[in-house]
């Protein structure tokens, strides 16, 4: 096998590859004899027909076949012999065979940048203190009595926040329905903004059986792409207005919200420590975030491998697909654009794919690792959030698609936790924003 490397681009690399005439010539008699041995042709027997009269009905065939065999087995082979470190999937073109029956091919591929992290230990970042207000306790309590309460029909007035309604619409924009934006005898809980703030506005006020026509501007950042930065005119019905039975808040009610509380106060301490626990996740996620972005500041500025950028561009899209398809819709039926929306996600992608290198170089730096324990504990992780077995997990994670992913996540995680742990983290109280605020104003420190 020959190798040479032509270089495309600062990380961009192609090799062009050679494989004998030899080579090829086996692979041709090996995937000849294996077709002789499964075709039946007129006035043949089976396992008889001459390759003349093969290669005649199945030449085409015959060569995919082989190239692909000859491009998967000679591959890992000709990226070694280059020394090269390439990233995801090459482009494979130009497969042929010469007037010398050689096996000619290219192979184009994008290679790691070389980067030096700096500054990664040591971090300093101010994070708000976790603190749980009676208010917030309240307001969960509140949501817990909602979630309680039986349903009444009402008669004889409109549309009130904390009402549970059933109405039939149609969305239009221009005066043309849009068939994505229409459904019948749909669920509302309104006050609680699900379906938008907007739209949940202009119901208000309505009555049971009244027929309206209300428009509605949805925000540019609004939730649903399909509405997001459009003045979509409604035709509503509505066919049923239930209000909530409310509860007494008191003992008995702490009792049916589970075994274990016995007064109301025992069930607000609960309630307090469960909203500070999400509390405390959301600020590790948040204090993450805060690592990167600093990381990024100080440290993403280096070229990145274009085909890389794609690949988590097409992620993404992929992601985005999957979740308007659960909603009944395409790209194509939301009316986007995938080319604006590959332009959209750009940004986030190369964020991200930095932020992979930026992770990668610190893991080498520290010698990091995964564990044989680590990994079993991601299985049994994903198995416990989504009811399976540990082995039905494995199951999935079988194929090297799936696998990949899944272990750089848990390496991922543990670089992330190796940086949260040697970051100086500085909790500031409200009180304690106030006066550094104060003492900034009046030049305090200067």
């Amino acid at each position: 096998m020959q190798v040479t490397v032509e270089e495309v681009g600062s990380l961009a690399r192609k090799l062009k590859i050679i494989i004998p005439e030899e080579q090829v010539g086996r692979e041709m008699d090996s995937a000849y004899r294996k077709l002789q041995s499964e075709v039946s042709l007129k006035g043949f027997r089976k396992g008889k027909v001459p390759r003349k009269i093969l290669e005649k009905h199945y030449a085409p065939k015959v060569k995919e076949e082989v190239y692909s065999k000859l491009v998967q087995e000679t591959y890992f082979d000709a990226v070694k012999e280059a020394r090269l470190d390439p990233i995801v999937h090459p482009t494979i073109s130009k497969e042929t065979i010469d007037p010398e029956g050689r096996f000619l091919y290219e192979a184009e591929v994008d290679i790691r940048p070389i980067i030096e992290v700096q500054g990664y230990k040591g971090l300093t970042i101010e994070m708000p203190a976790v603190t749980v207000t009676e208010e917030e306790v309240d307001n969960t309590v509140e949501l817990l009595r909602k979630q309680m309460a039986p349903l009444r029909t009402v008669d004889g007035r409109g549309i009130e926040k904390g009402d549970v309604i059933i109405i039939d619409y149609q969305g239009k924009e221009n005066g043309v329905p849009m068939p994505q934006i229409k459904a019948e005898n749909y669920s509302v809980d309104v006050g609680t903004g699900r379906n938008g703030k907007e739209f949940e506005e202009q119901l208000l006020g309505l009555k049971a059986g009244e027929k309206a026509e209300k428009v509605v501007e949805f925000p540019p950042n609004f939730a649903s792409p399909i509405l997001a930065g459009k003045r979509v005119e409604f035709a509503i019905f509505v066919r049923n207005i239930k209000e909530r039975v409310l509860p007494p808040l008191d003992e008995e009610f702490a009792k049916d919200v589970g075994e274990g509380f016995n007064t109301l106060t025992d069930l607000k301490r609960h309630v307090r420590q469960e909203v500070e626990k999400k509390k405390k996740e959301a600020q590790e996620g948040d204090l993450t975030d805060k690592i990167m972005l600093k990381l990024l500041d100080t440290n993403g500025r280096f070229e990145l491998p274009q085909r890389l950028v794609t690949f988590e561009i097409n992620e993404l899209i992929k992601n985005f697909e999957s979740t308007l398809e659960r909603q009944g819709h395409t790209l194509e039926s939301a009316g986007i654009n995938r080319t604006k929306l590959v332009e959209q996600y750009r940004e986030v992608a190369e964020k991200r794919v930095r932020g992979d290198f930026i992770l990668k170089d610190i893991a080498n730096k520290e010698d990091i690792k995964l564990t044989d324990q680590e990994i079993k504990n991601g299985f049994k992780r994903i198995a416990a959030q989504y009811g399976m077995s540990v082995e039905e997990v494995k199951e999935h994670f079988k194929g090297r698609d799936n696998l990949l992913p899944f272990f750089s996540e848990l390496f991922n995680e543990k670089v992330l936790s190796f940086l949260r742990a040697n970051t100086i983290v500085t909790y500031l109280t409200a009180l304690d924003k106030i006066t550094s605020e104060q003492g900034e104003s009046t030049g305090e420190g200067q």
